[in-house]
């Protein structure tokens, strides 16, 4: 593909402190939400209820027999939704962001981060690559295809929503387990929620290589858009240590960020990960590797391979 990279609007870092929640709000998936209280199903529309009354029509678009499912996802919606504008109102949630541009060439089946005035030194960074071939191409991807051995530049992100943990402490300690839930689920969703809505800025904005993109929140999750955000832990970016070398350039402490001898994130309700702007960016599963592939990623990351078992323990065969 003929592709000439586009240059973002700024290199380095940037801080985005504090973030306004409430454009927010409508980029929350509500599936994924049902999805952890374990409520199977989709159920479209449900934004749009207000009250009890509004939600009788919508429960008959449903089968008979889906109808008391419905009903309990309407419940937990209505619930979900006053605390939500409680919490957005009242600014007892804090929403910050981190952003990071790069020069940046694909080697070594990694990507190398070159040096600009907030980084002094080269990071490279090894991809793992499918072992077994995509079905419609026949290849085996990594994410470092997605960055151009010639000149490139890449992005990170870090997304975070803070205060949750202590609102639901103060429900837990009145023994409102079901409370405590529901503000650290709405936090997580809001988290996703503000990486969704960065990334639109991003390929608008701070990168600007769709600047004329235009669609709305329900198009947006289809994921019609040029270019992909894989954060650490997705089925394309399986190695959680991952996030100890992005660390390196985000600062994450500086937006409130900790990180975990285990690499996870405090608070849970955040989000890191890359940016990639190459129109023939998708999402993939690595799925499985062998012995040859975690020596060779162990060598290229410097790393003793019996020690890279326990980051790799869901994919290495």
């Amino acid at each position: 593909m003929n592709y000439k990279p586009a240059k973002p609007s700024f290199l380095g870092r940037k801080i985005l402190d504090p973030i306004d929640l409430n454009p927010i709000i409508k980029y929350i998936d509500w599936t994924f939400f049902f999805h952890t209280w374990k409520i199977a199903g989709k159920y479209p529309g449900i934004e749009a209820l207000s009250d009890s009354v509004s939600c009788q029509p919508w429960l008959l678009q449903f089968p008979e027999s889906e109808r008391e499912k419905a009903q309990e996802a309407f419940n937990l919606f209505r619930d979900a939704r006053a605390m939500l504008n409680e919490l957005v109102a009242g600014k007892k949630l804090r929403a910050k962001a981190m952003l990071y541009f790069s020069e940046a060439t694909s080697e070594n089946e990694g990507i190398l981060f070159l040096p600009n005035k907030t980084q002094e030194t080269p990071l490279y960074i090894p991809m793992l690559r499918q072992q077994k071939p995509n079905v419609t191409s026949g290849f085996c991807y990594s994410l470092s295809d997605f960055v151009s051995d010639l000149s490139d530049f890449i992005g990170i992100f870090a997304v975070t929503v803070q205060g949750a943990e202590e609102i639901s402490t103060q429900f837990q300690s009145q023994g409102d387990d079901y409370n405590a839930l529901l503000v650290k689920s709405l936090a997580d969703r809001l988290a996703e929620a503000t990486s969704e809505w960065l990334h639109e800025q991003v390929r608008k904005h701070y990168w600007g290589y769709a600047p004329g993109e235009n669609f709305t929140v329900e198009e947006l999750r289809k994921i019609p858009y040029q270019g992909i955000r894989p954060a650490v832990g997705y089925p394309c970016l399986p190695d959680q240590s991952v996030i100890f070398d992005l660390n390196k350039l985000l600062h994450l402490d500086e937006i409130g960020i900790t990180l975990t001898e285990s690499g996870v994130m405090l608070p849970n309700s955040s989000v890191c990960g890359f940016y990639f702007s190459h129109p023939s960016a998708f999402y993939f599963m690595i799925g499985k590797i062998g012995e040859d592939q975690l020596n060779d990623y162990a060598g290229r990351k410097k790393c003793d391979p019996e020690k890279l078992k326990k980051w790799l323990a869901r994919i290495y065969l």
